[in-house]
């Protein structure tokens, strides 16, 4: 079972950047696709991003494309979300999750972590 944890949360003005990371434990991070997701109280958790198990591939949600950049490093075990130009309705906690393939990320994520907390204020 592949455990994930974020970190990289915080308070940024808007504008601003933030990195976000996701560590996974476990000798089989690597042939898993990996999404990001948020949430904001109240409302549904909503995709973000995504990423294929080599890396070759992404995908992204029109809220973020442009502004977001998901990447990762399977020597290290860990994925990233770079957020740049930051507003406050991208105000949320933010999950990594896996899955199969990039489809099966973005649409039936599972292993969740506990997430991150990002706040963008005005």
């Amino acid at each position: 079972q592949v455990q994930l944890v974020e970190s990289g949360g915080g308070l940024v003005q808007a504008g601003g950047s933030l990195r976000l990371s996701c560590a996974a434990s476990g000798r089989t991070f690597g042939t898993y696709a990996m999404g990001w997701f948020r949430q904001d109280p109240g409302k549904e958790r909503e995709f973000a991003a995504a990423i294929s198990a080599g890396g070759g591939s992404t995908a992204y949600a029109d809220s973020v494309k442009g502004r977001f950049t998901i990447s990762r490093d399977n020597a290290k075990n860990t994925v990233y979300l770079q957020m740049n130009s930051l507003k406050p309705e991208d105000t949320a906690v933010y999950y990594c999750a896996l899955g199969r393939n990039i489809f099966a990320v973005s649409t039936t994520p599972s292993n969740w972590g506990q997430g991150t907390q990002v706040t963008v204020s005005s």
